[in-house]
Parts: C-alpha cells; sequence; structure tokens
C-alpha cells in the first residue's frame, strides 16, 4: 500500500524553492539502467549511445509564469523555446540534434497564432541545425504551455559536468550578463505605464539590445567551437539560465569547491549599464541575479590561461577555491561580500 502523506504537516513549496523542491523530490532516485551516464542534477541526462553519449535535455515554459503575451511576439516566443534547451546541451559540450515538443493551448490561440509561433520554433531548429522530429499537441483550461526537450550527442572523451571544478581551476564567463533582466524590466514597466494609460506608446527607443537579450537569446555554440580550437576542454560548465550568482553556487556545490569572482571583472554591457542607472540597480546585481542571458558559465586549469586570453568573446572573472560551497565577490575597494542565489524563485509567495 502507498503511504498517505495527506494527514502529515505541510510544507509550503516557497520554503524549499525551486532547486530545493528538486533536490527533496529527487534525493532518493538513484540510476539502475548501465546505460544511464549522468541522471539528476547537470545541465542535461547522459546516456550511453555506442561510439559517443546521448544527451536529453527538458524545459517547461508556462504562460504567466515564463512568459507574458502582452510583450513577447510569438515568433520570438517560439525561437527561445528552443535555444534555451540547446543552451543546456553545449553547457555539456554537445552539440544539439533533434527537438521534441509538447505544446498545450486554450480555444483563445487562432491556427494562424500558433503557425506564426512554429515559425519562430523552426526558425531557432535551422538555425542550429536541429530536426524538429516530433511532439504531442493538446487543449488546456487556459493560457498556454510549453514542454520542449532535446536530444544531442557529444564525443565520451569531451563531456564536460558541472562537477569537475578544480582548485586553482580559473571561472570564466561567455559574453556579457544583466542584459537579459534589464530588457524584462524594460518591457515590464511600459506594461504598467500602458495599463494606467492605454493612450501612451511604448517607450523603447535605444534599448534594442537588452529587449534582444530577453525576447530573443542566443545559445553559445560559437564559444564551444572557439574553445575546441584554442585546445581548451572546460572542467566544468553551466548556462546561465538563473543568474550568475545562481550558477557559481552549482558548480561550487557539485563540484565540493568554493569560488571568488571580482567585480570590477564581471562583463556588462554599456546599453545595460546606462539602463541599470535609469532603474537604480547596480549593474552587478543584474549580473549575478538576473538570469535569463544564457552565457556559458565555465572553469578551466591554470595550464590554459595563455590559451583563453585569445578566445574572443571570454571574460576570466575569478577562481576556484579549496573552500567547499562558498562563493565570495571582491569588490573594488577590496570588501569580500558572500555569493547567495537571490534570483527569481519560481514558488515564492508573492504575498508574503
Amino acid at each position: 500500500m502507498f503511504e498517505d502523506r495527506s494527514k502529515k504537516d505541510r510544507t509550503e513549496l516557497a520554503e524549499l524553492g525551486e532547486f530545493g523542491l528538486i533536490d527533496h523530490l529527487t534525493k532518493d532516485i538513484i540510476p539502475r539502467v548501465p546505460s544511464t551516464i549522468k541522471g539528476i542534477g547537470d545541465d542535461a541526462a547522459v546516456i550511453s549511445g555506442g561510439d559517443e553519449l546521448v544527451l536529453v535535455t527538458t524545459d517547461q515554459l508556462n504562460e504567466g509564469v515564463h512568459f507574458d503575451l502582452g510583450y513577447t511576439p510569438l515568433k520570438h516566443l517560439g525561437y527561445k523555446s528552443a535555444v534555451v534547451n540547446f543552451s543546456d546541451i553545449y553547457a555539456m559540450n554537445g552539440r544539439p540534434e533533434q527537438l521534441v515538443i509538447g505544446l498545450s493551448v486554450s480555444n483563445r490561440f487562432s491556427v494562424e497564432a500558433l503557425s506564426t509561433f512554429y515559425d519562430g520554433l523552426r526558425l531557432a531548429c535551422d538555425q542550429y541545425g536541429v530536426d524538429l522530429v516530433g511532439g504531442d499537441t493538446t487543449s488546456s483550461a487556459s493560457g498556454m504551455f510549453i514542454s520542449i526537450t532535446v536530444i544531442g550527442r557529444v564525443i565520451k572523451e569531451d563531456v564536460v559536468y558541472r562537477s569537475g571544478a578544480g582548485e586553482n581551476d580559473l571561472l570564466c564567463v561567455s559574453g556579457d550578463l544583466g542584459g537579459a533582466y534589464m530588457g524584462l524590466l524594460l518591457l515590464e514597466r511600459e506594461k504598467q505605464v500602458y495599463k494606467a494609460n492605454p493612450a501612451m506608446q511604448p517607450d523603447l527607443e535605444g534599448n534594442d539590445y537588452v529587449l534582444e537579450r530577453f525576447l530573443k537569446p542566443e545559445a553559445r555554440r560559437d564559444i564551444i567551437q572557439r574553445l575546441k580550437e584554442a585546445g581548451i576542454r572546460p572542467t566544468s560548465m553551466i548556462d546561465i539560465s538563473d543568474g550568475l550568482a545562481s550558477e557559481v553556487l552549482h558548480i561550487c556545490r557539485n563540484s565540493n569547491v568554493g569560488a571568488v569572482i571580482y567585480e570590477d571583472k564581471l562583463p556588462v554591457d554599456v546599453e545595460t549599464a546606462a539602463l541599470c542607472s535609469d532603474f537604480k540597480i547596480h549593474p552587478a546585481t543584474a549580473a549575478l541575479n538576473g538570469g535569463e542571458d544564457y552565457e556559458l558559465l565555465f572553469t578551466i586549469g591554470l595550464h590554459d590561461f595563455e590559451k583563453i586570453k585569445s578566445v574572443a568573446g571570454v571574460t576570466v572573472i575569478g577562481h576556484i577555491t579549496g573552500e567547499a560551497g562558498l562563493a565570495h565577490m571582491v569588490t573594488p575597494d577590496n570588501k569580500l561580500i558572500t555569493i547567495t542565489a537571490q534570483g527569481w524563485n519560481h514558488y515564492r509567495n508573492e504575498e508574503a
């Protein structure tokens, strides 16, 4: 008989948060099939597949939680839905090959609207050389719900996990950070202005970069290729979907190490910094806790320092320490700040 848990004390989801909930639900799950190389706990599951390893990742996007159709064009949404999953595969140092979609929509969506969504989905697949191979479509009582699964491959010797960082490794990040978050804040601000006065037109001029960072992100396939060309194999890697702070702590936890990053090394675009000033947000806060940048955070051995200097689009932001589970940021005035994951919590009680 199944154990009746209904009469036990109730734990609110907000108490655990997204990652605490995942840990709680999966703590007793142990892979039993020999072909399962890596299960829960990385950017993708890893399965034995002959000469290469098979990578599998999945992501769910729910209207009103992960996207707002008030300012998200459906074609952009289709594109982004695919790309954020491609990013997980690249974070394992692999290549995405197939995509499967589950789509649930209410009858307020027309055939034309869904065709536009699929245009974006197909465009992403075309851009990244991925086949859309199937899925399922069903109705929902309200709204739009998207579930994407992407299958990829990686040469056995090339696979990179979150757990491989070692003491004194260099901590590196691709691109720049905080732009997607500032794009979201800008769209939310203009939405509130419009709700207060529908006659007002959105003031988005001069902010194309941050808007594209949020609405149409790109997975960093180019960085993976540049690292290979430079002869660099990262010791650990993760994509930045929940904010730099959260991802640094993931690497620390999975690798049983600590980390130090330097605030003045955080790469922030000038347009992002200008918008941070308008919103009275410190650029480091946007970089650490904003999320949805879909850049790559990775570590490399000290012996690759000279090589990484020649890789365009990569910044060394710190190093790995032996203080397991602890991460700190050094400010320009040499203060040491403990890093905590303060990004968006899916299960936060907004009324609290």
